[in-house]
């Protein structure tokens, strides 16, 4: 018993250590952003006296707000499009049965192994031809569809009890009315962890952006952009504090799905 209780401790210590390593970079970022421009290269744990003066210098070079709205705009908008497209399509390949269906899952799913840079150029001459570069719908119409997220949700989908299905078409259910009032709601968990998967990777998102939109500081990341190189020196303090604030949408988000996420990862499927 005693064994058990140390290996016990040992595991929790481990991943405390871990959690520890894991989150001291984010409070970094914060307390950097916190400290006075003239203590910015201070390696003091705690930043002290806390200052908003690197937020302000942001602002005033940068339009935060708008940035933070254009980037949230386009990282929602793209994952629901990627989730519904995804939920859509798991529940078509997982319910119905059709001539060549492995067959077009499987190069449904082969899409994944294409680089981005390889269908960069025809989706750039796309929005050129349609007028939407320059235009955060021009960012996200390319992302509607992610064969990673279908293949995560197909995975749950084919654990699903077909009895259910079954029970809700003898009664007098359309598949449309099944999907949403018997899958859905008992999927919840791993939508929960796909949603937030798909809005991070979004949010992170930097090189598509930069291609589409011609500003400078479209979305937050090529706002961080203008930090760097500048003609004084680089601005590591208002680039902290712009960073920071770029953490706290996808933290909120977390923090809001968090019961839904740990469900999605302890449990595949309903048993």
């Amino acid at each position: 018993m005693t064994i058990d209780r140390l290996r016990t401790a040992g595991s929790h210590l481990l991943l405390a250590v871990t959690a520890l390593l894991c989150a001291f970079p984010i409070y970094w970022l914060f307390a950097t952003a916190l400290r006075r421009p003239q203590d910015i290269w201070s390696l003091s744990p705690i930043p002290w006296p806390l200052s908003t003066a690197n937020y302000l210098d942001a602002a005033r070079q940068v339009d935060v707000l708008g940035l933070i709205g254009n980037t949230f705009f386009i990282a929602a908008l793209s994952a629901a499009g990627q989730l519904l497209v995804a939920l859509l399509a798991s529940y078509a390949f997982t319910m119905y049965t059709f001539p060549l269906q492995r067959v077009l899952y499987l190069a449904f799913v082969g899409t994944w192994l294409v680089p981005f840079q390889v269908t960069m150029l025809p989706n750039y001459i796309l929005l050129n031809q349609l007028g939407l570069l320059n235009t955060l719908i021009g960012v996200v119409l390319p992302t509607l569809c992610s064969a990673m997220a279908v293949l995560l949700l197909r995975q749950h989908m084919a654990a699903f009890p077909k009895e259910l299905v079954a029970a809700a078409k003898i009664d007098g259910r359309s598949s449309w009315s099944i999907l949403w009032t018997v899958v859905v709601p008992n999927l919840r968990p791993a939508l929960a962890a796909l949603a937030i998967l798909l809005f991070i990777n979004e949010w992170n998102e930097y090189f598509w952006p930069a291609v589409v939109l011609r500003k400078s500081n479209g979305v937050l990341q090529l706002g961080l952009r203008s930090f760097l190189s500048s003609a004084e020196r680089d601005q590591w303090g208002p680039m902290m504090a712009v960073a920071s604030l770029a953490c706290l949408p996808v933290l909120l988000l977390y923090l809001v799905l968090q019961r839904q996420i740990v469900n999605a990862f302890v449990r595949s499927g309903l048993k």
